[in-house]
């Protein structure tokens, strides 16, 4: 864009010597040369600042150096990463039942890696899966899963890491199953939270409404939040005062359904338009009790797809798994919910820090695949209890 130029303020400071009043420069340069020229030093400096800080910020968490290293390729979605205590990682892979058949007709029944960062070998920790989805650890070392739809076990299980046994901790709330729990997170009480919405699977919904449930040490399992849209990545914060959610909610509680046509060749894609509701980052009051109040939104995707999976690091920082087919990444936030910081990616579902020496190691799904880039922070864990 250009513009004739006009300037009194610059005629006077001898720019009209050098251009005539008819001849035509840059806007963008006039303006800045303008603003410069007449601003003062302290509107000037505020200015520099606001645009340095975020690049600072990045800098401080993501080297420059940083690359992302792909480590492990599955089958269809790989999901809900998670770092046990010895270090070694777990991850899901939700074999979407229309798209992980074999020419016999069989499905991949969902299956649960474990990848061994001392030889980098991939191997499998559990199949049948029950469609596993979220994975968390608990202070005591056990896994805890999200087991969803789609032929999977609708339900929160526990894995005695020891003994390899598994127990159902919540599978139905007041007499109707859950729809298929997606995530979860632990406080240092040993509650648990978790997200339950429906993306797929040819099962009946029983629940009322897409929630976020807790889970007491004694049992009790409660509905706590209800107005999150269709909730999905779900984190505490390191000071247990904020539960963060993510709603995405794409429109449909069947994608294989939806997904039959040539042009959803994607591993959640659909094949016809949708109405897309609320893609948000929020936070939640948590009081002592593990009761959650609504307190802001603080990222609104619109009209973009919202997040999936998140955690946090020990300052609190927030890494998200933005699922923008614009700019697929990690997302990382402040606790203010102030930008700090990106990492490129595939389309990502899910993140969680590594353990010990490795704490600043960031583990990433996305697509059908296991990736790691290091950081310089330090990733948040529950402390270990006997």
């Amino acid at each position: 864009m250009h513009f004739q130029f006009q300037s009194p303020d610059l005629r006077e400071s001898g720019w009209e010597m050098r251009y005539k009043r008819t001849q035509t420069i840059p806007y963008s340069i006039i303006y800045l040369t303008r603003e410069i020229l007449t601003m003062k030093y302290h509107t000037f400096l505020f200015l520099l600042m606001t645009i340095a800080t975020p690049l600072l910020a990045q800098n401080k968490i993501v080297p420059r150096d940083a690359t992302l290293e792909k480590l492990f390729t599955g089958i269809t979605l790989t999901e809900g990463v998670a770092i046990a205590a010895d270090g070694m990682v777990y991850f899901s892979d939700i074999t979407f039942s229309h798209q992980a058949r074999l020419e016999n007709g069989s499905i991949h029944a969902g299956h649960i890696w474990k990848f061994d960062p001392t030889t980098d070998k991939t191997t499998i920790f559990r199949s049948p899966s029950g469609m596993s989805n979220g994975i968390k650890f608990n202070a005591q070392g056990d896994m805890i899963i999200c087991e969803g739809a789609d032929y999977g076990g609708r339900r929160l299980i526990r894995t005695d890491m020891k003994t390899g046994m598994s127990y159902i901790v919540a599978a139905m709330y007041k007499g109707r199953k859950l729809n298929s729990p997606n995530d979860v997170t632990i406080d240092l009480k040993g509650r648990m939270y978790f997200s339950d919405p429906r993306y797929l699977g040819h099962e009946t919904i029983e629940q009322p409404v897409m929630a976020v449930y807790r889970v007491d040490p004694d049992g009790t399992i409660t509905r706590i939040i209800t107005d999150a849209g269709k909730p999905n990545g779900v984190c505490i914060s390191p000071d247990q005062k904020t539960l963060y959610v993510v709603s995405n909610a794409n429109g449909t509680t069947g994608i294989e359904q939806l997904a039959t046509a040539a042009d959803a060749a994607g591993s959640v894609a659909v094949a016809v338009p949708l109405r897309k509701g609320r893609m948000a980052l929020m936070a939640y009051d948590l009081d002592k009790d593990g009761n959650a109040t609504y307190r802001e939104t603080m990222v609104d995707y619109s009209p973009e797809d919202g997040p999936d999976g998140l955690t946090v690091d020990t300052d609190g920082n927030l890494y998200v798994a933005e699922r923008s087919e614009k700019r697929p990444g990690i997302g990382i936030y402040n606790p203010a919910g102030k930008a700090i910081g990106f990492i490129e990616t595939p389309l990502p579902t899910n993140v969680g820090f590594g353990r010990g020496e490795n704490a600043g190691l960031l583990y990433i799904t996305a697509g059908s695949s296991l990736y790691r880039i290091r950081l310089k922070t330090t990733g948040y864990h529950l402390p270990e209890k006997p």
